[in-house]
């Protein structure tokens, strides 16, 4: 598994993240304010004024788990989070943007504020997972950058992701994530029952990660990369929306986002049916 960070690492993750933080949420806000119609449709089977409604949950769920308090129970997979969200929004029925908008403002000063007086080592997390402060920090930090995507495409306006920002998320959240969930969490088992795989995955501007696909378990290695299938060189804000299901990869490998090469490249194509991201 990955490595532990060190407490001067974990330390810099989580200054970098409450920094990138400072610089999405107020765009963030401006975003879900400026929503002309919270029932309009985003994604799968949630309105604009749902996914409004879900980021500051998150924002309180994470927030939560930085002061140590109870976050909600919940199994981190597909259907597990989904029973979860559908739990919580059915609980809130606020869906006007402005409201939201100035809730999720409040929210991220509070998160920003407890982030920055926190020193303890791990916290519990969802399903129990232990994890850095600082993961939760670029947990919810992903989360921004991917529903900001998702409201800004409903609505028809811009929403770019600076590839530090999708860096920070994907080494600092969604890889930590991978290591502390189960390894089955992330998977279709029907799907990755079958299918083993080896791929050396390279953030461009980050570091190097062996994805190891074992008959339903997802394991990851700072390690070498020796019999791999296959080099994925990644943008990361590219591979933050496809690994998501926001976006196809054909349009990336063309623009140069994405590139992959070696022994069974044709691997990666069966790999994102076999994730199920939550």
């Amino acid at each position: 598994m990955i490595p532990a960070t060190t407490d001067s690492g974990a330390s810099d993750t989580m200054s970098q993240a409450r920094a990138a933080l400072r610089d999405v949420v107020p765009n963030l806000v401006e975003l879900v304010r400026s929503v002309p119609d919270s029932t309009s449709d985003s994604v799968g089977t949630w309105t604009v004024g749902d996914v409004a409604a879900h980021l500051a949950h998150v924002f309180r769920f994470d927030t939560d788990a930085v002061a140590g308090r109870p976050v909600p129970q919940a199994t981190v997979t597909t259907a597990g989070m989904a029973e979860a969200n559908a739990k919580m929004l059915a609980q809130d029925g606020e869906r006007a943007p402005a409201a939201l908008a100035d809730r999720i403002a409040a929210l991220a000063d509070e998160f920003d504020d407890i982030a920055s007086r926190s020193r303890a080592a791990t916290v519990d997390w969802l399903q129990g997972a232990r994890l850095p402060p600082a993961a939760v920090a670029c947990h919810l930090l992903e989360e921004c950058l991917i529903h900001g995507h998702d409201i800004a495409a409903a609505t028809g306006r811009s929403w770019p992701i600076q590839r530090h920002h999708a860096l920070l998320a994907v080494e600092g959240g969604v890889l930590p994530l991978i290591a502390a969930l189960p390894p089955t969490a992330l998977l279709n088992q029907e799907k990755a029952r079958s299918f083993r795989a080896r791929f050396d995955l390279r953030l461009r501007g980050g570091s190097r990660t062996l994805m190891v696909f074992d008959h339903g378990s997802l394991t990851l290695d700072a390690g070498g990369a020796r019999d791999v299938d296959a080099h994925l060189s990644a943008d990361p804000a590219a591979l933050m929306l496809v690994f998501i299901g926001r976006q196809g990869i054909g349009k990336p490998l063309v623009e140069g986002k994405l590139a992959a090469w070696g022994r069974r490249p044709w691997k990666l194509a069966r790999m994102l049916t076999v994730i199920s991201p939550p």
